[in-house]
């Protein structure tokens, strides 16, 4: 059996929305967010950041817009984004979600239950429709409402479904149905459970995460563990990995989640030993130099980086590019050893031949 036998993860069928130019949920690709942590005011920062994450390869970016002035320096971020998608945070002051409608918000992240009077979300709710973007519910265990805390006693996956249609409802009331839902805890397994119960009542798009994750390190590895359960199992339309890191490093988490579960495929698949002390090269510091030289390419690639004869050849053949250490080191190209190369040109070598493969690809 081939090393690459895949597992084909069948998804969840969802309604589809359009968020800007993205598709969510049917069978579009499953999304990759992020939010912004600038002060949104500040409009050539605000838009550096996103830029910044589309390089890296966000396909939604949502900024939050609590004030009028906000919404304001919103609507020239968009300007300046070009047709990057941008979602709108609005909490509780409903006239920030209409007057970031009117900037060109492609999708208002709002909950109907906390803006105020009936009147109110069907201002919200005909604006959406006037304009034709969707609104995104976003439950939170660290904000549920005071009745459903006293009701449950804390925070859970039965909180946190009902929460949620208690917002669905009213949408669903005024008969808007282009939305898309989140059911965030800090908690891997009260998240997994609530998008497993919701993902059986609804048929709208599910937007993933694990809330207030951490530091770049253990907010990777919850959210992988969180969304790598319930992306296995089918549900989730779009994902986000909050961090408290640079937005572009969640970007690249949820790349490398997708990726890993063969459900998109952008950039460098590296495939590379934990080192140890049969390598025959530096196996750590040719890994980062090459992912670093490399961070510009975004067509997919199978790249391995294995440092001895021991699983080096298996995994090496495996990929598209590989080099298997020894006196000297053996590069494979498509399963085949192609030469061999002394340590010291190594990682140009590498570089070279990865841009070869991909001017070839372009050129058939």
């Amino acid at each position: 059996m081939s090393m690459k036998a895949q597992h084909v993860i069948v998804r969840r069928k969802s309604r589809q929305i359009s968020v800007g130019k993205v598709l969510v949920g049917g069978d579009a690709p499953i999304a990759v967010q992020t939010m912004t942590n600038t002060k949104t005011e500040d409009v050539a920062a605000t838009v550096a950041q996103i830029l910044a994450a589309r390089k890296a390869g966000v396909d939604i970016v949502r900024v939050s817009v609590p004030t009028i002035a906000a919404c304001e320096a919103f609507g020239e971020i968009k300007k300046r984004v070009g047709d990057l998608p941008l979602i709108a945070d609005v909490h509780f002051n409903y006239k920030c979600a209409l007057k970031a409608a009117e900037m060109g918000a492609d999708c208002l992240r709002i909950n109907p239950g906390n803006i105020g009077s009936d009147a109110k979300v069907a201002e919200v709710i005909a604006c959406a429709r006037h304009y034709g973007v969707p609104i995104r519910i976003g439950v939170n265990a660290g904000s549920l409402e005071g009745d459903l805390q006293e009701k449950y006693g804390e925070p859970n996956a039965d909180a946190l479904v009902e929460s949620a249609l208690r917002h669905i409802n009213i949408l669903k009331k005024h008969n808007f149905e282009d939305f898309k839902v989140s059911l965030k805890a800090s908690e891997i397994f009260m998240t997994v459970h609530a998008y497993q119960k919701l993902a059986k009542l609804i048929d709208q798009p599910l937007h993933l995460g694990i809330t207030e994750a951490g530091s770049l390190r253990s907010g990777a590895v919850k959210s992988s563990i969180g969304l790598g359960m319930l992306l296995a199992d089918g549900i989730g339309d779009t994902i986000r990995i909050s961090l408290a890191a640079d937005p572009v490093e969640e970007v690249k988490v949820g790349w490398d989640i997708l990726k890993s579960l063969h459900l998109r495929n952008r950039g460098i698949n590296l495939v590379a030993c934990p080192s140890c002390s049969r390598q025959m090269f530096d196996v750590i510091k040719t890994v980062n130099e090459l992912e670093a030289r490399l961070e510009d390419v975004t067509e997919p690639i199978d790249l391995a980086i294995i440092g001895c004869v021991v699983n080096g050849p298996g995994e090496a053949r495996e990929a598209t590019l590989g080099v298997a250490g020894g006196r000297p080191n053996s590069i494979y190209i498509g399963g085949a050893i192609q030469h061999k190369i002394h340590n010291e040109n190594l990682v140009d070598e590498l570089e070279k031949l990865v841009r070869q493969q991909l001017a070839e690809r372009a050129a058939a």
